[in-house]
């Protein structure tokens, strides 16, 4: 049976072409489709259904450029029994894939306003496809600003990308870590310390933000202290989801399916329901 024939549930083959070391526990897998023209678009802030044969599948953000559909790059964290065993995965390797679900930062609706991003730990991946189109399409928004917090400098993911987008001057990079380590000269404090550090237009900024959700619920409460809308704000709600579709309700959050009405709500949507544990 040929994929294009598969259903929903079906994986795809797709072959491993890079294994990338992020930190001790994250690692970044570059995937290629495994038939000709297997590759499939996706948009800044979907994610993919991995599967690893005889184990099982897991719910990972694509952190790859959009514009690159025929190569899928997925950053993960070992954490559970499949992303565990997906650590030891080598070059010419195979994974499932099914997808892309869920929706996407609002790249559209954005553009002409200064853009915040705010990520916390691995929470940086599911907005690494984002930043790869902002700054394709550079001229199409206003002022950017990363704001970046790693538990220490040993958790940083990405850094020579860090590096080199804060060499752009059209990019504001900060970083800081909540625990320094000996060399470290850089920012210590919690990622909501940066806010009031970055150079924006608070009423004409849209804020896109992902990672623990107390962090998220600080930076909420900070960005609106300067004047952000609640209207502007977007997070990124990537727990508990296990199918993809729906079907399982594992990810379900108050009247709203995490993988099917998001994973990228607009923060007045689910504001009623986030954060509550009972949810």
């Amino acid at each position: 049976m040929s994929c294009g024939s598969c259903g929903p549930l079906i994986p795809k083959p797709f072959t491993i072409t890079k294994v990338g070391k992020e930190t001790s526990d994250t690692f970044t897998l570059t995937l290629a489709p495994g038939e000709p023209n297997g590759g499939f678009a996706f948009a800044p802030g979907q994610f993919n259904m991995l599967y690893l044969f005889g184990l099982g599948e897991v719910p990972i953000s694509i952190s790859g450029d959009a514009a690159e559909n025929e190569r899928l790059v997925h950053t993960i964290r070992a954490v559970g029994s499949v992303t565990g065993p997906m650590k030891a995965l080598k070059k010419g390797d195979m994974l499932g894939v099914r997808g892309p679900y869920g929706s996407a930062w609002p790249v559209e609706e954005m553009k002409g306003s200064d853009v915040v991003i705010m990520c916390g730990g691995v929470g940086l991946a599911p907005l690494r496809s984002v930043i790869y189109h902002i700054i394709r399409n550079r001229e199409k928004y206003g002022r950017v600003a990363l704001l970046y917090g790693a538990r220490t400098p040993d958790d940083i993911l990405y850094r020579k990308e860090l590096e080199k987008w804060r060499a752009s001057l059209d990019l504001e990079v900060l970083v800081t870590v909540d625990r320094g380590l000996a060399g470290w000269k850089g920012n210590v404090g919690l990622v909501t310390t940066l806010v009031r550090k970055a150079t924006f237009d608070p009423h004409h900024t849209h804020a896109l933000v992902c990672g623990p959700e107390v962090m998220m619920r600080f930076s909420v409460m900070e960005l609106a202290k300067l004047g952000v809308s609640h209207d502007n704000m977007w997070l990124s709600m990537e727990r508990n989801m296990k199918c993809g579709v729906g079907l399982c309700g594992r990810c379900q959050m108050g009247p709203f399916f995490v993988c099917k009405d998001g994973p990228v709500f607009r923060y007045p949507v689910i504001k009623d329901v986030f954060g509550k544990r009972e949810v």
